[in-house]
């Protein structure tokens, strides 16, 4: 489990195509931390560390073709910053909301607003009834996690929302990358997909 409060952003190093799956090799300052097996989110995606080249100050994870078609990851290239956080410890605060790092889908950022220091983004999703009915929305004021960043949304409509990021968040994530175009990760607010699920039921 994660929390969406991302540590640091991580570069891509290598891309090694092998059958249906991927292998990234990226490095951050932590490496020397992980261990195999570990779980660490990139842009909001759970993956397993799989190798570490402690001489190199990398570390290796691999996406699958399930991984690959519900996210952004199958679009990165190397030099590439992703969004990084490990796995929640148990005594810790839970800054940001839950977050499973099963990401749901992707979005089109569709405008982005400076507002004297602030930034707004808008994104747009693709949905339907039967998206909706499993929880895949998003409600005022409730949360919404983009690329790994746990965010608050803001005016959303039946397939878009906006978010506002301060300055920090900015600088330190990926979200200085995104432009009009660019494809981010959505994952969906857990509680309202149970909600939702048990809904479908009654």
């Amino acid at each position: 489990m994660f929390s969406g409060i991302v540590e640091e952003g991580a570069r891509v190093l290598r891309i090694v195509h092998e059958d249906d799956n991927v292998h990234f090799t990226l490095t951050c300052s932590f490496v020397s931390e992980l261990k195999i097996d570990q779980s660490v989110a990139h842009n909001g995606v759970c993956l397993t560390v799989v190798g570490i080249d402690l001489d190199e100050r990398s570390y290796v994870v691999t996406a699958m073709r399930e991984t690959l078609v519900r996210s952004n990851l199958g679009l990165l290239k190397v030099g590439d910053m992703v969004n990084v956080e490990r796995s929640m410890l148990m005594n810790g605060r839970l800054d940001g909301h839950i977050v499973q790092g099963h990401v749901d889908q992707t979005a089109v950022c569709v405008d982005v607003q400076d507002q004297s220091g602030s930034y707004q983004f808008t994104f747009k999703y693709d949905t339907n009834e039967e998206m909706v009915r499993r929880g895949y929305l998003c409600v005022d004021k409730g949360s919404v996690t983009v690329n790994g960043v746990s965010l608050t949304v803001c005016r959303p409509t039946a397939d878009s929302f906006q978010v506002c990021i301060i300055p920090y968040t900015f600088e330190h994530t990926n979200f200085h990358d995104i432009v009009v175009g660019s494809v981010v990760n959505l994952e969906f607010d857990i509680i309202g997909k149970y909600i939702a699920r048990m809904n479908a039921l009654i």
